[in-house]
């Protein structure tokens, strides 16, 4: 995998919304917050469009997320938010200039499409936190510990267990993202390839029926048959029928890897929370699942 350059002070981050409609404020906040850190930010016009619930049209957005890929004068790419929207453009973006000169794209959720089409690419991206983060806590150890890998710092992270958690340990590639996305480019030219990698998965506002489903669903097509470990994030804001499904979003996705033999980690602080730590999507990580869980990127 190609790990993009590291930055430097002055280096220009540019600022997308490729997906839904940006709140200004968490952009200008944001823009300042780059420039505190001494980098130069550029606002891209998605980011102050609104086009029903996108950041502009279709071809509004592609266009400037085009330009971001494209300017080899630009080091890092923030995406505004996530929403929807990027699965409508992600299939229309040229990478030839970007394979030559790539560069770091940050966010997540809908953001999702855009890693698994680097990940095809063999570049890695930032899985992490975005403007209203950076506007809300901008101190916390999820925004700090994007800007630390920005600049070549690599974060560490231990956490306490779950009752639910496998033991092990596990030394490969990561990639994964929002659950609901990597579900909807099965069969696409994105489709996810799990084989012999770390998968970690989060979720927000789904019904439990549908969890089942799109586990189901990765079982039968073997996503889950060869992984070397499976990371599961915050399902947050989960729903249910009147009639209830009987188990939670946990005990599902328990249920359907309880008979393979890898480890599993529950719920790591990756998803639509608070802090929501970044994870570098492509990167060879060390996992050690035992009384508590260790994650931590191998340096080549």
């Amino acid at each position: 995998m190609i790990v993009p350059h590291f930055l430097k002070k002055g280096d220009k981050i540019a600022i997308v919304s490729p997906s839904g409609y940006s709140n200004v404020d968490f952009v200008n906040f944001s823009a300042d917050y780059i420039s505190e850190l001494g980098y130069i930010p550029l606002i891209f016009p998605s980011c102050l469009n609104k086009h029903f619930q996108f950041g502009g049209t279709d071809q509004e957005r592609l266009e400037d997320l085009q330009e971001a890929f494209d300017n080899e004068g630009i080091a890092a790419i923030l995406c505004s938010r996530g929403g929807y929207g990027a699965i409508r453009i992600v299939d229309r973006i040229d990478f030839s200039k970007f394979i030559k000169n790539p560069k770091w794209l940050i966010g997540f959720s809908d953001i999702t499409n855009f890693h698994l089409a680097l990940n095809k690419l063999k570049i890695c991206s930032i899985h992490g936190q975005m403007t209203k983060a950076i506007y809300e806590q901008k101190n916390s150890e999820a925004v700090k510990n994007i800007f630390d890998i920005l600049a070549g710092r690599l974060p560490e992270y231990k956490i306490e267990g779950h009752k639910l958690n496998r033991g092990g340990e596990a030394k490969a590639e990561l990639i994964g993202g929002n659950l609901s996305i990597i579900y909807s480019l099965q069969g696409t030219k994105f489709e996810i390839d799990t084989t012999g990698k770390i998968l970690f998965i989060e979720d927000l506002n789904e019904y439990l029926y549908h969890l089942d489903r799109i586990m189901i669903n990765l079982k039968m097509t073997g996503k889950l048959d060869n992984l070397k470990a499976l990371i599961v994030g915050a399902f947050t804001d989960m729903k249910d029928n009147p009639n209830p499904f009987g188990k939670d979003a946990f005990e599902i996705i328990n249920e359907h890897t309880a008979e393979y033999n890898y480890p599993v980690c529950y719920n790591f602080p990756i998803g639509h929370i608070d802090d929501n730590l970044p994870l570098i999507c492509g990167k060879k990580y060390n996992l050690t699942v035992s009384e508590d869980v260790k994650l931590f990127p191998i340096t080549d």
